[in-house]
Order: C-alpha cells, then structure tokens, then sequence
C-alpha cells in the first residue's frame, strides 16, 4: 500500500484537477445534501476550507436561518486536542495558526467536541469502510479519540467522490466516520445499510 504522504499527494491532486463546472455542480450538490443536517438548536461544527478542500458557504448560510448554531475548530497553541468556537457572523479571524496550513482562528465561547451534536470533518481521503485521511496534523484524531467515553458527537465526513478508495491505512485508535456525503449521495457505515441518494 503506498504511503500516507503518497497518498494526501494522490489525492490532493484528484481534487485540485477538478474542473471548475464541475466543482461548482458537485459542491451545490454535497451543500444541499449536508442540508439535511441541519436542526433548530442544535450544534455543528464545520471548518474553514483550506486550499482546494470543499466550501461549505451554502450550507453555513442556510445553518443561520434555521437556526442550527455552527461552529469551527480553534487550535490552541502547542496543543492537539480542538477546542470550537461560534461561526463569526462577520469579522475578522483573532489569529492565523502558524504553518503551512495557515487556518483562521476566531474568538469565542470555546466548547469541546462532546458538547456538538454533530461535526463535518474536513478529509484528504475517505475508504468505503468510513476511514478518513487527514491532512496529518493529528488534531482530528486527537479530539475523536477523547471522545472515547464521552457522547460522541455525529461524525460526517464531506468532500468530492474522487476522494474516495476501496481501503486506507487506519490505526487502532482511527475511528470511523458515521456518514460520508459527497456528489454521488450520502453513504452510512456501521450498523446502518449503505443509502444512495
């Protein structure tokens, strides 16, 4: 099997050689589908895309009108485990993390991942066994992984079909996305059937 590094290369560049008419048709797609996600009162993380990885902009306007209260990750420093905070109406993030990833951070009432209903979790790949690969940093896995004995939060997976394989690498602590949506529908793992759209 090729190695992680290979592999966030492959598919970096499957995303990346999108076309833009058919990014923009899978993305209005994927957006409409994570609709179905949202609830009055409830809430859910989602992250600020980076480079080519999908934009949620729709799905982050149509959260404010029903009334869903939307979330983003916040790295503190020299620390793994996120922490999240509100979706800023407008303004201006508090901090940029340092590296190469160069995320926006915000302000705000942070809250820990056991006290979301649900998290759209960013991925460089997905399997059809529902695990991910992630950029690399770890922050994911460390924040899944205190989950452990606590409520764990609805965990969807999101991006475009060329993202996913017939099997990754996972390790023991690697936990499962609940649910992957991408253009071609939504697909469940575990106990549930597979469910095409």
């Amino acid at each position: 099997m090729p190695s992680k590094t290979d592999l966030r290369r492959h598919f970096r560049r499957q995303r990346q050689s999108l076309p833009p008419a058919a990014r923009q048709r899978a993305e209005k797609r994927i957006n409409n589908l994570l609709k179905g996600y949202l609830k009055r009162g409830k809430r859910l993380a989602i992250y600020w895309p980076i480079g080519s990885e999908l934009r949620l902009d729709s799905l982050a306007a149509a959260a404010r009108q029903r009334g869903t209260e939307l979330y983003l990750p916040y790295i503190e420093p020299r620390r793994q485990r996120l922490w999240f905070t509100p979706f800023p109406q407008q303004g201006r993030p508090e901090r940029r993390r340092q590296g190469k990833l160069n995320i926006p951070q915000f302000a705000g009432r942070k809250i820990r991942i056991h006290n979301l209903h649900s998290i759209i979790i960013p991925l460089v790949g997905i399997d059809r066994r529902g695990y991910r690969l992630g950029q690399g940093g770890g922050y994911y896995d460390v924040t899944l992984a205190a989950t452990r004995h606590h409520l764990c939060p609805h965990k969807i997976g999101a991006g475009f079909a060329c993202q996913e394989t017939d099997i990754l690498p996972a390790e023991e602590h690697d936990m499962q996305m609940d649910v992957w949506v991408c253009e071609n529908g939504i697909r469940r793992f575990g106990k549930t059937a597979d469910d095409r759209r």
